[in-house]
């Protein structure tokens, strides 16, 4: 199982996210907004950004705020999946 590194001790498996979103999402979107206190309010919600979220990872279960920049968190995510895609190639 291939696992993303979310922050702090927090790591999520790659096949359970869903999407990635910039934290500036919220100042432009009223329906991220909205999704982000709705999952707070039904517990959903999972800050391990230390208090400076920069992204907010959407997986299948919950949504994570993380201090990792979505920029990082997509380059961790497409750098591991290269690796296993060339590491299958080999065989």
């Amino acid at each position: 199982m291939v696992f993303l590194h979310l922050g702090g001790d927090v790591v999520v498996p790659l096949r359970e996210v869903v999407a990635i979103f910039d934290r500036g999402l919220l100042a432009q979107s009223r329906a991220a907004e909205e999704f982000l206190k709705t999952t707070k309010d039904e517990g959903l919600l999972l800050d391990v950004s230390a208090g400076h979220p920069k992204s907010f990872v959407l997986t299948t279960d919950r949504v994570y705020l993380s201090q990792i920049s979505s920029l990082t968190l997509k380059k961790r995510a497409e750098n591991v999946t290269d690796y296993f895609e060339e590491l299958s190639e080999q065989r």
